[in-house]
């Protein structure tokens, strides 16, 4: 078995055998199956039930592929229990070297890089259930890897040509050379489109000259292998002859000269992972390591992220289960009133809820990784959705966990504090949390306006006046591949989906252009969309544990049931919001905060005042 190997030999197994084993992973990865398949979630703003990305619950692998996994699964899990501590690596704020060393010989920097360039190959299914074993044991090795493999050189892996992966993703892949992505500036946080860096071509025309400075860079310090973004000066294509900037992603290289980086930043969490400025003085860069096109970074730089936050969903998985393991453990043994706290009902609440969040997030992530492996090219929403719901579940679950444990929770020897300072970056990186939510409206009301003109062009022939205004009132369809069991569940779906379809264009409507800037309402808007998808997830999976008759087949239904109710509450009151826009506190909420910009603190008279 690959779990007794050496570690040398694990190395060996995965450059010669894995090369073989994986092929069905590599396959699963580039199928096309679900190319043209629409987005569940865009499909909600027109009040549809486009429900074949999430019916059935998706699989993208094959017995072959599954057992090759589970071979890697073994001597993964237990080197980060035998050999990885996160107390020590939290302690000195770094990665030990036996640590690094181990992880390169089993392969963990380089999970989706092709196998004939040195790598796992493994699909996004694949790389999903590894890198939950990681968020199960240490975050802050979580980024390392992450930074690195995830957005570090997933640019090349995704869009770099033939000559830029043989010569970097080998490098890359054996962790011979660490990856940094390096997007945010001081000036340039959500809005990317603002960054400061600018790439000069040279009088020669064979290199772009890189000046600026990047903050909060992952890796920052250890990287030799960067992907920049900066500004280029590029031909306007609307107006001919005149040049405008535009974002270019380009591949640098440390050795290029010119790049540095300042002291590793201390953090709340995830300390043991390096986070420093990065400065780029006149650093020279190969035309060839352009990124895609010039004036193309943008793009790059959002497919990147996009792609990459199904594997924030599993990992952040990964936490859940462990920390209801550490509070399980504990609630079974802790004794008040001469009872385990277990028999309460405030404590079964926690787990229950606890459960619940952590069955949504582990639904959604792997739902969102098969289809992107069956070839699905619309799944921008529901990353979005994956990330923004992981990453407030994740906290919620430890939150939770280290009330369950009470006093004890607080205290460092007790490993939940380190897990809850780890986890609040997550609701800010990678796209804040608060932005995400925009996005998640934006997109899905972009497609909603398209239809909303096309129904007014429909409306102004006599013609298609009537089928258009059926369209107004039409239910969506059933959703027909739900167990008979799950009938209630699917119900509230299919009503509230209807109803969510009718809202979206009496917003888009009374706001018109001005919609982005009524950010309470996208957000409501945005919470609808989380919870249907979420929904969708957990009633297909639990529909598949039911068909195959799978052991927790009855856990999981009570679980998707539990969740489903209490989402169907939470929609039914945004959606009460959206359609009385002015009952609601939002114009107060507006007022509170203006007055305290304006005096730049708290203020109310103090109530000891006379």
């Amino acid at each position: 078995m690959l779990s007794r190997l050496s570690r040398p030999a694990l190395h060996q197994v995965r450059n010669v055998r894995t090369f073989k084993t994986l092929i069905p992973l590599m396959n699963a990865a580039h199928s096309n199956e679900m190319k043209d398949v629409p987005s569940f979630a865009r499909g909600l703003f027109l009040g549809k039930l486009q429900t074949d990305q999430v019916f059935p619950y998706p699989d993208a692998l094959n017995d072959e592929a599954r057992e090759t996994l589970s071979m890697m699964i073994d001597p993964t899990t237990k080197f980060f229990k035998e050999v990885n501590n996160p107390a020590l690596n939290d302690e000195t704020s770094s990665v030990p070297e036996n640590v690094s060393q181990g992880m390169k010989e089993l392969g963990l920097f380089g999970l989706q890089v092709p196998t004939d360039l040195q790598g796992a190959g493994l699909s996004n299914t694949a790389y999903a259930r590894m890198v939950e074993i990681v968020g199960a044991n240490d975050l802050g090795i979580g980024i390392y890897l992450g930074a690195h493999q995830s957005i570090g050189f997933k640019g090349i892996l995704l869009v770099g040509n033939e000559k830029q992966r043989a010569k970097y993703l080998p490098l890359v892949a054996t962790g011979e050379k660490i990856a940094a992505f390096c997007l945010t500036e001081p000036s340039s946080g959500s809005d990317a489109n603002s960054i400061k860096t600018k790439a000069v071509l040279s009088s020669d025309g064979k290199h772009f000259i890189l000046n600026g400075s990047k903050i909060w860079i992952s890796n920052g310090g250890i990287a030799e292998v960067f992907t920049v973004f900066a500004q280029t000066e590029v031909e306007d294509k609307k107006n001919p002859g005149k040049k405008v900037e535009k974002v270019t992603a380009f591949i640098v290289e440390r050795g290029f000269g010119g790049v540095t980086n300042g002291a590793p930043e201390k953090k709340m969490g995830i300390k043991c992972s390096n986070t420093t400025e990065l400065y780029l003085e006149n650093v020279k860069v190969p035309v060839e390591n352009v990124l895609g096109e010039v004036g193309g970074g943008f793009k790059v730089a959002m497919s990147i992220l996009n792609n990459g936050r199904f594997g924030m969903g599993a990992a952040l998985t990964g936490t859940m289960k462990s920390v209801i393991s550490v509070a399980a453990n504990h609630a079974v043994n802790r004794k008040q009133f001469g009872k385990t706290i277990t028999e309460f009902g405030l404590i079964k609440e926690k787990f229950a809820q606890m459960a619940i969040k952590t069955y949504a997030a582990e639904s959604m992530a792997y739902m969102l990784s098969a289809v992107m492996d069956k070839g699905a090219t619309d799944y921008q929403i529901e990353a979005a959705i994956t990330k923004v719901f992981a990453s407030e579940a994740a906290w919620y679950v430890c939150d939770e966990g280290i009330q369950v444990l009470g006093g004890q929770g607080f205290m460092r020897a007790m490993p939940l504090e380190r897990v809850l300072r780890d986890l609040r970056i997550f609701r800010i990186f990678e796209g804040t949390n608060d932005i995400l939510r925009l996005l998640i409206a934006g997109e899905g009301l972009k497609t909603a306006g398209s239809q909303l003109k096309e129904m007014r062009k429909d409306m102004s022939n006599p013609t298609k006046i009537v089928p258009a205004l059926l369209s107004l009132i039409k239910r969506p369809d059933p959703i027909s591949k739900a167990h008979p069991s799950l009938a209630s569940t699917t119900s509230l779906i299919e009503k509230r989906t209807g109803d969510f379809g009718k809202i979206v264009k009496q917003i888009l409507l009374k706001y018109g252009k001005n919609l982005p800037d009524e950010q309470l309402v996208m957000r409501r808007i945005a919470d609808c969309v989380i919870d249907f998808y979420a929904m969708a997830a957990v009633t297909s999976r639990a529909t598949r544990a039911l068909e195959t008759k799978s052991e927790t087949a009855e856990h999981e239904s009570q679980l998707c049931q539990a969740f489903c109710i209490e989402a169907n509450q939470r929609i039914i009151k945004n959606l009460e919001a959206l359609k009385g826009i002015d009952q609601t506190s939002d114009s107060h909420l507006k007022k509170i905060a203006d007055s305290i910009f304006e005096k730049k603190e708290y203020f109310a008279e103090h109530p000891t005042k006379m």
